[in-house]
């Protein structure tokens, strides 16, 4: 997992509704990337909606909020479409960021051993330094905890 103090590794990604989100062209927003596994499933989709509840609040507070999955970004477009969500999702697909964020590994659930992405969220200060990490995200209260975060910045 990626550590506190260090420089947040850049990336472009393609996203929702078209086009592409890159990191360092964000600066100097604060920028909240939370990795979570999978488009339209329970807990996913509560992370997703907590974080759009809250996203004037983001914005009030200089931050940009962007979920990062392995799904397509037709996958990303029908999720936000059902859900009314706001929130920027990003596509990794080939896993890249994924893997230099250290979100990609050995995962358990019902007694099988997988290879999927932990729940985790980073924030990147406006200078591009990782501020902050949640290596094992439980997504209840979980937004509002990071919005508290970033309002400490």
């Amino acid at each position: 997992m990626i550590e506190t103090g260090t420089n947040a590794p850049d990336f472009t990604l393609p996203r929702d509704g078209g086009g592409a989100v890159t990191l360092s062209a964000l600066a100097p927003k604060k920028v909240v990337l939370y990795f979570y596994p999978k488009d339209d499933t329970p807990g996913c989709t509560t992370e997703a909606l907590d974080f759009t509840r809250l996203s004037d609040e983001f914005a009030a507070a200089g931050a940009l909020v962007i979920g990062i999955s392995k799904d397509s970004v037709a996958a990303h477009d029908k999720f936000c479409a059902k859900h009314s969500l706001s929130v920027i999702l990003a596509s990794d697909e080939a896993g890249s960021v994924c893997e230099d964020y250290g979100v990609w590994g050995e995962k358990k659930m019902y007694g099988k051993t997988f290879m999927g992405i932990t729940r985790a969220t980073v924030l990147v200060d406006g200078a591009g330094k990782v501020a902050r990490v949640w290596p094992k995200v439980k997504v209840d209260g979980h937004a509002t905890e990071v919005l508290d975060a970033v309002r400490a910045l």
